[in-house]
């Protein structure tokens, strides 16, 4: 799916199966949360990659891509983690607004080629 992280970064051949998909489309980010098995599949683990459209200075496009790792033993306690933080952040520092997405901003409807 992201074989050009892997390739870029000296690796041939990955280790990992694609297993389930559900990208995000957030403004200007797009959020891939990735399960994938671990060779053999043995394992299950999830990577998160938040990816974001850049122009370069000759007008072409890249992505800054950014990738978190996360194994089965820290799901617990990561998404412990998020919700904590996300109930903070909604309950401090919004002061009663919270932003609100459309539909249309969920990504269900992000398409690979448009990436």
């Amino acid at each position: 799916m992201y074989r050009e992280d892997f390739d870029s970064a000296g690796y041939n051949d990955r280790s990992a199966e694609d297993v389930y998909s559900k990208p995000v489309r957030a403004g200007k980010r797009t959020y891939f949360f990735d399960v994938k098995s671990t060779k053999g599949n043995n394992d299950y683990y999830l990577t998160i990659t938040e990816s974001k459209r850049r122009q370069n200075p000759d007008g072409s496009f890249a992505f800054d891509k950014h990738k978190i790792f996360l194994y089965k033993e820290d799901f617990e306690k990561f998404a412990q983690g998020l919700a904590e933080v996300v109930e903070y952040i909604k309950q401090n520092c919004f002061h009663g607004e919270i932003p609100v997405r459309t539909p249309e901003d969920s990504g269900s409807d992000v398409q690979f080629e448009d990436l």
